[in-house]
């Protein structure tokens, strides 16, 4: 099989900072590829190089230039006053620049006939839509366009001609993901593609790349979908990469092997070390040949050593303050903005030591949740009372605000000069950034030459070294290293405090939370008494057909979470709550019937827009109704 990246003893560093030191890689065509390291070992540093963004100090960087290539990058940003689709035709193909030319050309026009301009002007913008029309006529793209409308549905855009500025940060990044996939490229260079996608459209994108099999290059934390999607995985550590022929799976046992030969290696050139250094001692400053090659010879063995050392895992032993017996109640809570209800009548009493995730679609309102909760925003119906002995620490999608003159250790010294940690009283602030892996040249550099996975390690420090025992986290496997997500789920199973997490990713949940909240549309909340993967299973069972379960099916997986006693109901079912079930389970199957024939036809590219627009409309009530019916028939279930 042929290569399509070929990357030769390539040399990068920032200053005194070393990111690659003679690394080589070979990709070949039709390869699906997981790109894993530490944050800040320069995964999309290596990405911009590929990309030809960036330059490099040394080496070969060969990329076959017959493959339509595109480059998701991790912020994603548009010139001013770019709408939706205008984004999605910025590409450097003859279909993308000519569906910008018809973008444009209707903007103007639309803008000409609002303004009452002269029958000149209006004529000659006329005359530059029929000559875009023309163009894409010759060119036959106009399925381009239905294409593009397609896959922004698929990704909840809907707005086609709302404004890039106007969106989350959330919804430019699925723009920017419609705008990689809309070409059909055969080479993708992805950059954490499954951040801000929510559980439907991460399995739809999984199945997109399955399927189409691109080339691929990817960077992402989401170790469920690298188990699922990927065929090899690369490993940048200690300036080098290991290539696994296999999922991540299959990477995990042989990375196990790998730091189990070289612990054996460690053992042996530290018991080799402890005599040539005795040696060092004794021996007098001869210059003969062998005594300067066994010196030299020693200080490279001792430089390995350093580095094995410097590249340590990250442990973090959890530490809660006291916390008493009542911890929050929600009585009745209400909330909406404008039209849309996100949380109606919904009650809640929070126990102690409970670990809660959240789950449900982009803008269900799991945010405004958490701000209800913390009191940064209000309820517009209901209470929200707190215990006084809670302590909060929220780790928020948008919560760093640090400045990028600021220096690494100023921002923990900011909060504390010492802090008691994993059982030491009293350590100071570079042990503490020691303990998440920031070696001291790191800790007195500044944070604007930080990695946004490094940023986001340091706002990980300021929130647990306040030892808070209620933890809110708000998607916190955006852009964590895995090294670091595994050390955060090892933090969170022994965390003697409350939980509460919103996440999309379903390997870590399945590792801290032992049961759910689902935030359902119309401001419908339910509780799923066990966990994310219990819960997919139940929603799998739901697509094919209704099930009849007292409790849902444990999981399969290797590594089960710790589960929660369901909160089933004592009482029987009245004869009105068993017609209404029943009523659910023949309608269930017709409304998930009439949703797959939609996505068919969405997938078919045969319907014009404004049949694309109906059908998108009518999937999005059906959606509505599903999930309302889904999680009524799981209330009426746990009733005995």
């Amino acid at each position: 099989m042929s290569s399509c990246i070929q990357i030769d003893r390539l040399c990068k560093s920032f200053g005194d900072r070393v990111l690659f030191d003679d690394l080589s890689l070979t990709v070949e065509r039709g390869a699906r590829i997981g790109l894993v390291a530490r944050n800040g070992s320069g995964k999309s540093t290596l990405l911009n190089i590929i990309a030809g963004r960036e330059d490099y100090a040394s080496g070969q960087v060969y990329v076959a230039r017959d493959l339509r290539r595109e480059y998701l990058v991790q912020n994603p940003c548009y010139p001013e006053g770019t709408t939706v689709l205008q984004a999605c035709f910025t590409g450097d193909t003859p279909a993308a620049r000519a569906l910008a030319r018809y973008e444009r050309a209707v903007a103007e026009n639309r803008r000409l006939a609002d303004a009452g301009a002269a029958a000149d002007a209006i004529r000659q913008g006329s005359a530059e839509l029929q000559a875009a029309m023309a163009e894409l006529d010759a060119l036959d793209a106009w399925n381009y366009e239905t294409r593009a409308k397609q896959i922004l549905t698929r990704l909840n855009i809907t707005g086609f001609d709302m404004p890039v500025a106007s969106l989350s940060g959330g919804q430019v990044k699925r723009v920017a993901l419609a705008h990689a996939l809309i070409s059909d490229p055969e080479l993708l260079l992805l950059d954490e593609p499954t951040n801000h996608l929510d559980l439907e459209m991460t399995a739809w994108l999984e199945k997109y790349l399955t399927e189409r099999r691109p080339t691929m290059l990817m960077v992402t934390h989401d170790r469920w979908f690298l188990d699922r999607v990927c065929t090899e995985i690369f490993e940048i550590d200690d300036y080098r990469i290991y290539s696994y022929k296999g999922n991540y799976s299959y990477f995990l046992e042989k990375k196990e092997e790998r730091r189990q030969q070289e612990d054996a290696r460690y053992a042996s050139d530290a018991n080799l070390y402890r005599r040539e250094l005795e040696w060092m001692r004794r021996q007098p400053q001869a210059r003969a040949t062998k005594a300067r090659a066994r010196t030299e010879a020693f200080y490279e063995l001792e430089a390995r050593l350093r580095r094995n050392r410097e590249a340590s895992d990250m442990k973090l032993q959890p530490r809660a303050g006291y916390i008493g017996g009542k911890i929050f109640e929600m009585r009745h809570v209400g909330k909406s903005f404008g039209d849309k209800r996100l949380i109606s009548d919904f009650s809640y009493t929070f126990a102690r030591r409970e670990k809660l995730g959240i789950v449900g679609d982009n803008g269900a309102g799991k945010t405004t949740f958490l701000k209800m909760l913390l009191g940064l925003v209000p309820p517009d119906e209901g209470t929200i009372e707190v215990g006084e002995t809670v302590r909060f620490g929220y780790y928020a999608q948008e919560g760093m605000s640090f400045k990028d003159d600021d220096r690494v250790i100023d921002v923990v010294t900011d909060i504390a000069e010492t802090v008691d940690w994993n059982g030491r009283p009293h350590i100071t602030a570079q042990q503490m950034l020691s303990h998440f892996l920031f070696p001291p040249p790191v800790q007195h550099s500044f944070v604007g030459r930080l990695s946004g996975g490094e940023r986001r390690r340091l706002y990980l420090c300021t929130v647990l070294m306040r030892h808070p025992n209620f933890l809110i986290l708000d998607e916190p496997t955006n852009d964590l290293d895995i090294p670091t997500l595994q050390a955060l789920e090892a933090y969170l199973q022994d965390f003697d405090g409350c939980l509460l997490v919103v996440s999309h990713d379903r390997y870590f949940l399945d590792k801290v939370a032992d049961h759910l909240l689902v935030a359902g549309r119309n401001g419908v909340w339910r509780e799923f008494p066990s966990s994310y993967s219990d819960y997919l299973m139940w929603k799998e069972w739901q697509a094919r057909e209704v099930p009849k379960p007292s409790h849902p099916a444990p999981d399969a997986s290797p590594e089960q979470p710790r589960s929660r006693p369901s909160r089933t109901a004592t009482r029987k079912r009245t004869y009105k709550e068993q017609r209404e079930m029943e009523h659910i389970e023949t309608e269930l199957p017709q409304m998930e019937a009439e949703k797959a024939g939609l996505e068919a036809k969405l997938s078919g590219g045969s319907l014009s827009a404004e049949e694309l627009t109906a059908a998108s409309v009518r999937l999005g009530e059906l959606l509505d109704a599903i999930d309302t019916a889904t999680m009524r028939w799981l209330e009426l279930s746990e009733i005995e």
